[in-house]
């Protein structure tokens, strides 16, 4: 298939359709321009949202955003990034300190991407660029804000997680690609404004869906998984 994306390797040749649907995911940083239908993405999230919840308490809302509603957003988000003034989450999604093995991974994932485009250590206004097409959705034609209503728990929050997972792995079967983004919640501020949100929604993180331009050297990255003996351990 033409620009289609070069598997990802996986101990296991024989994958069955979800099985590749999760396993041959990855987050993609480039984008082509080409619209997605309103109805795809309705689809998506209308079958994602069969995640389960605590209770069935489904505590996830989605402001699905394309054309000025998007630009809008970004143009937003850019200046505040490209401001003095300091931006951060209303929830801490990384530990205080990272240690090991936890460190390492975060430093060489950085370092391969980088690597992948051209930027050397310490070159901090490319960085700062890079890190600025995050606010972009990477020129996807669909950016997705979610938002979790403020007063609920660690369960619930729990549960959001499965159904962003959902959402990029039923987007793989309408042959689009998507990249999870934590670096939208430093901007909450600019985002209730922007949005007009309710004061009780904080937002989550963002996501960029459309379909991957897999000519660019960025989507190239393939990202490392641990041996099974690392994380599991079977008990009989």
């Amino acid at each position: 298939m033409k620009n289609a994306a070069p598997p990802i390797p996986l101990p296991v040749s024989d994958l069955n359709p979800v099985e590749a649907a999760v396993g041959q995911r990855r987050s993609v940083r480039a984008f082509k321009p080409d619209p997605v239908p309103r109805e795809t993405v309705a689809r998506i999230l209308e079958v994602a949202a069969r995640a389960p919840s605590g209770t069935n308490m489904q505590p996830w809302k989605v402001h699905a955003l394309t054309g000025v509603a998007k630009d809008t957003l970004s143009t937003a988000i850019l200046a505040a990034f490209d401001g003095e003034e300091e931006h951060k989450s209303e929830w801490a999604y990384y530990p205080k300190r990272f240690r090991d093995p936890y460190l390492a991974r975060r430093r060489k994932v950085g370092w391969d991407l980088y690597g992948l485009l051209g930027i050397e250590k310490g070159d901090h206004a490319r960085m700062h660029v890079q890190h600025g097409r995050n606010h972009l959705f990477f020129d996807a034609p669909v950016g997705l804000i979610f938002t979790i209503d403020r007063d609920l728990e660690i369960g619930s929050w729990l549960d959001y997680g499965m159904f962003l997972q959902n959402v990029m792995v039923v987007a793989r079967s309408h042959g689009l690609e998507t990249c999870p983004q934590a670096a939208f919640a430093p901007f909450h501020k600019v985002i209730r404004e922007t949005l007009g949100l309710d004061d009780m929604e904080a937002v989550v993180c963002g996501m960029s869906l459309g379909y991957a331009d897999w000519d660019r050297v960025e989507n190239t990255l393939i990202t490392e998984r641990v041996p099974l003996d690392e994380f599991v351990t079977f008990r009989d």
